[in-house]
């Protein structure tokens, strides 16, 4: 499964967000996306005038993480921990997998499950592990840096949801 990050919903949504002290908001950031540059120059760049205009200073952020900074990023990234409930059999199917990805791409498997049905994520990680097993490297830096900006877009987004 992809990582699971805690609330890090901000008080006042995005009027508090962009009202907050400079440490603070870029904390929530890095609760977001785990690239330093990325949180800071986000958090340097407010007020945001809307959500949307705050989505696309992330996501330009983003699209310019150096390796550097990609590297920081998916290094805070960590597998998360199945539903309760799920059959062990699964859940051997699963760690194998995680563990076949991390030890040939040296990093957590991220993908975002926005959108996705919870009795349907299981097979969604799996799938996508496998199919992406199959990456270069450097094909799949690519696809696991788009993941990093959806998962950060989407974690953001929940982050100045307003009360």
């Amino acid at each position: 499964m992809p990582a699971q990050h805690g609330d890090t919903r901000h008080p006042g949504g995005l009027a508090g967000f962009n009202a907050a002290p400079h440490a603070a908001a870029a904390a929530t950031l890095l609760a977001c996306c785990g690239s330093r540059r990325w949180a800071e120059r986000i958090a340097a760049h407010r007020p945001y005038p809307t959500v949307d205009a705050l989505l696309a200073a992330a996501d330009e952020a983003g699209y310019d993480l150096s390796s550097p900074d990609l590297d920081e990023a998916l290094a805070h990234e960590s597998t998360a921990a199945p539903a309760l409930g799920t059959p062990p059999a699964a859940l051997t199917a699963l760690r194998a997998a995680h563990a076949a990805y991390e030890s040939t791409f040296g990093h957590a498997f991220v993908i975002s499950l926005d959108g996705v049905l919870p009795d349907e994520r299981l097979d969604q990680v799996l799938a996508g592990i496998r199919s992406r097993l199959g990456n270069e490297r450097d094909e799949e830096r690519s696809v696991a840096a788009d993941e990093l900006r959806r998962l950060a877009r989407a974690r953001l987004t929940r982050s100045v949801a307003g009360p």
